[in-house]
């Protein structure tokens, strides 16, 4: 007998996903292969005890380029680990795990934080994170599971 598998969902090089335990409606995130790990822009991360569980509180840019709009974000925090970003360098980085929306799928996933200035997106996803939904990337399209046009305007 052959169990079928529910297909896989199309997405493009970058989409547009959502942290709704963070309080993060929308973050255009470039979908990269190539990376393990998937890293959040983040900045003043504070670890804290919350009921006797280690969480993170730290602050997010959440849109590219608009340095007014700042959100506050509490995370159960994993731990910490060195990674390796893609020019080389070895970087210290906490790692929380939350809830994540992408189209049509929601999945908890584990993600790296680290400040993404100068970076054109704030989320980088990799291959862990898009292991925990069902995705084929076409490389040559972007954000097949829809467009936002004004991303400021859910954070109102």
């Amino acid at each position: 007998m052959v169990t079928k598998r529910p297909p896989k969902t199309k997405i493009g090089w970058e989409e547009w996903v959502s942290y709704p335990d963070l309080g993060l409606p929308c973050v255009k995130a470039k979908i990269d292969t190539g990376a393990r790990t998937s890293a959040l822009h983040a900045f003043d991360a504070v670890p804290f005890e919350k009921d006797g569980v280690a969480y993170l509180r730290f602050k997010i840019h959440p849109i590219a380029r608009n340095r007014k709009l700042t959100r506050e974000c509490e995370a159960p925090l994993i731990g910490e680990r060195f990674v390796t970003s893609s020019n080389g360098q070895k970087e210290k980085r906490f790692i929380i795990k939350t809830r994540l929306i992408m189209g049509k799928e929601t999945f908890d996933t584990e993600v790296t934080l680290t400040k993404r200035y100068g970076m054109s997106f704030r989320m980088l996803m990799g291959r862990n994170s898009l292991k925990q939904g069902r995705f084929v990337v076409d490389p040559a399209r972007a954000c097949l599971l829809g467009k936002i046009f004004n991303p400021e305007d859910l954070y109102k």
